[in-house]
């Protein structure tokens, strides 16, 4: 079931990512490509310098299961922006990390990731940990500089696979770990959403807009919007009374009408909100249109 889901989860990523316009691509290509060299770079320090690891990973002891699913989501919330910049409100709230927190959640994700690949490096004692690792680590690095054939940066278009899968791939393992965790995120399923109010950001930034023609609802409370008065619009064109629609979006974060999601000030709500930017593109490709 767990293979099904990774690989379902998977699908829907690259089958949106494959309805992108080649501009696109390359943009995002050079963004997964600083992204990827940036935490490569730090993670590499942190294997090479026995204070920064010793240091990291008591930051790891003292934090709470809570504490490092927050880590992991805001990591899994920053990829997930990268990924829909182009298709999405971006987060009202930073996807950037502290530096500690940012080491923090490398370190988890290389002790996960090894726990099932290769367990056996994490049997020693912990003062051999970061030199298994490291070695690990520096096998991984120059098998893909082999596949690329050098150590200079990948050319857009070179070494498809080196980039954007990996990078991929760790969303994934992001979303697993996240599901695993207690929060579910990128399921698809209504009844496993959660109800998270509009940032306060994106409801001051709504426009207002003068009715022009007559005959229009409000769906909220089912009264007709007189022609001239200024109504709510949300990004999806559809109309509300202002008294109606701001304490629905001080509850929720959807269109009463086609449940689009506005941007939330909640890691989880947020991930969702992009996943299903992610879901609604890989369904246009899907069907066709």
């Amino acid at each position: 079931m767990e293979e099904a889901t990774t690989s379902s989860t998977s699908s829907t990523i690259m089958a949106a990512l494959s309805t992108l316009s080649p501009t696109t691509v390359s943009n995002l290509t050079h963004s997964i490509i600083s992204a990827t060299n940036h935490r490569t770079h730090r993670l590499a320090l942190l294997l090479s310098s026995p204070t920064l690891f010793s240091l990291t990973l008591h930051h790891l002891h003292t934090l709470s299961l809570h504490q490092k699913t927050l880590l992991i989501a805001r990591h899994l919330l920053s990829s997930l922006h990268t990924l829909t910049r182009h298709a999405a409100m971006p987060p009202p709230l930073s996807t950037s990390m502290r530096q500690r927190d940012l080491d923090a959640v490398l370190l988890l994700l290389l002790f996960c990731e090894t726990h099932n690949h290769n367990p056996e490096l994490l049997e020693d004692s912990f003062s051999e940990w970061r030199v298994n690792l490291r070695r690990a680590f520096r096998e991984k690095i120059l098998a893909a500089v082999s596949f690329c054939g050098g150590f200079g940066l990948p050319s857009i278009g070179e070494c498809n696979g080196t980039i954007l899968i990996p990078y991929v791939e760790t969303v994934v393992r992001c979303m697993g770990l996240v599901g695993s965790m207690g929060c579910c995120v990128g399921r698809g399923n209504n009844k496993e959403e959660v109800e998270v109010a509009a940032a306060a950001a994106a409801v001051v930034a709504l426009p207002a807009v003068e009715v022009a023609v007559g005959g229009k609802e409000c769906v909220i409370c089912k009264e007709e919007m007189r022609v001239g008065r200024d109504v709510c619009e949300l990004p999806c064109q559809h109309l509300f009374h202002w008294m109606c629609i701001l304490p629905w979006l001080g509850k929720r974060n959807t269109c009463p009408c086609c449940r689009l999601r506005l941007p939330s000030d909640d890691v989880f709500g947020e991930i969702q909100r992009l996943w299903g930017v992610l879901v609604k593109m890989g369904g246009k490709e899907c069907g066709g249109g």
